[in-house]
C-alpha cells in the first residue's frame, strides 16, 4: 500500500513512522508512506498556503493552488488514490473504516488545519473523515489515527494474525475481554482461576462472556444491534440473558 499525506507540519510524522509496529511496516515494505510538505507547493517566494476568509471571520483558510499542485504531481501516473480530508465534520472513523481502508492500493490524506480548507479542494475528495466529535488543531493527529488503525490491518505487519481476531470491534463489534500475564498474583490481585486452568473450552467461554459483558455494560448499542441483525449465537444470547438478569439483581 502507498499512502501519500499532505500536511503543513511534515515533521510531526518523523517519529511515527519511524517507532514500533508502523516503522517496522514501513522499513519492510509492506506499506510505502510518503509525507508532502503542501508548502513546496505554493505559489510565491514566501511559500504562503493560507489565506483570510472571503466574506470575513476569524481564523486562516488553506487555500486550494497548494493542494491542487501536490495532488496533480502525485497522481500523473499510476494508481489513482482514494482521497482523504480530516474534517471535525466529517464522518466518524472506525474499525470497519480501517478494514475497509486497508484494502485499497492507495491513500491520500490532506491533513485539514486552520479554519478548514477552501471548499473548491472537496472536488478531489472521496471521504471527509472525523475521528471524534471534538475540534484539535490540526488534521495531523487524526491522520496518525487512521494510518495506525489501517497498516496494522495490512497482511503480514503484525506478526501474529490471532492478535487482529482478538482485538476488539473486529469480533462483529464486540469490545475485548480482560487480559492477564505474569506474575499471577500482584498487590493482592489474583488472574481469574480459570486463565490458570489449562482448560482451553473454559477460557473460550470465559473470555466470550466477559467480552459481551464489557460490550453490554459500555457500549450496549452493539448488543441490541447483532441481536436485531441476528449475528449472536444461541449461547451468546443466553449468556446475555444471564447478565441482564445479575445486573437487574444488582
Amino acid at each position: 500500500m502507498r499512502i501519500d499525506v499532505l500536511t503543513v507540519l511534515p515533521g510531526l510524522f518523523d517519529c511515527f513512522l519511524r517507532e514500533g509496529v508502523i516503522g517496522r511496516a514501513v522499513k519492510s515494505g509492506k506499506v510505502n508512506v510518503n509525507v508532502v510538505n503542501i508548502r513546496d507547493y505554493a505559489l510565491d517566494k514566501h511559500r504562503v498556503v493560507d489565506d483570510v476568509p472571503y466574506g470575513g471571520g476569524p481564523g486562516m483558510v488553506l487555500k486550494p493552488e497548494p493542494i491542487f499542485r501536490a495532488y496533480d504531481e502525485l497522481t500523473k501516473e499510476g494508481e489513482k488514490p482514494l482521497v482523504i480530508l480530516t474534517e471535525p465534520w466529517g464522518e466518524v472513523f472506525n474499525q470497519d473504516m480501517a478494514l475497509e481502508l486497508s484494502k485499497k492500493g492507495r491513500l491520500m490524506i490532506i491533513c485539514g488545519r486552520y479554519e478548514g480548507v477552501d471548499e473548491r479542494v472537496k472536488s478531489i475528495v472521496d471521504r471527509e473523515v472525523s475521528i471524534g466529535d471534538y475540534v484539535l488543531t490540526g488534521g495531523e493527529l487524526p491522520a496518525m489515527v487512521i494510518m495506525d488503525a489501517v497498516i496494522r490491518l495490512i497482511p503480514g505487519v503484525l506478526g501474529n494474525r490471532e492478535s487482529l481476531s482478538a482485538d476488539s470491534f473486529m469480533d462483529r463489534g464486540l469490545l475485548g475481554y480482560p487480559n492477564y500475564t505474569r506474575p499471577s498474583e500482584f498487590r493482592g490481585m489474583r488472574v481469574p482461576d480459570v486463565l490458570l486452568s489449562g482448560h482451553h473450552r473454559r477460557i473460550e467461554l470465559w473470555r466470550k462472556e466477559q467480552s459481551l459483558k464489557r460490550t453490554l455494560d459500555r457500549k450496549p448499542e452493539l448488543i441490541d444491534k447483532l441481536m436485531r441483525e441476528g449475528k449472536l449465537s444461541k449461547e451468546e444470547i443466553e449468556i446475555i440473558k444471564k447478565l441482564k438478569g445479575q445486573k437487574n439483581e444488582d
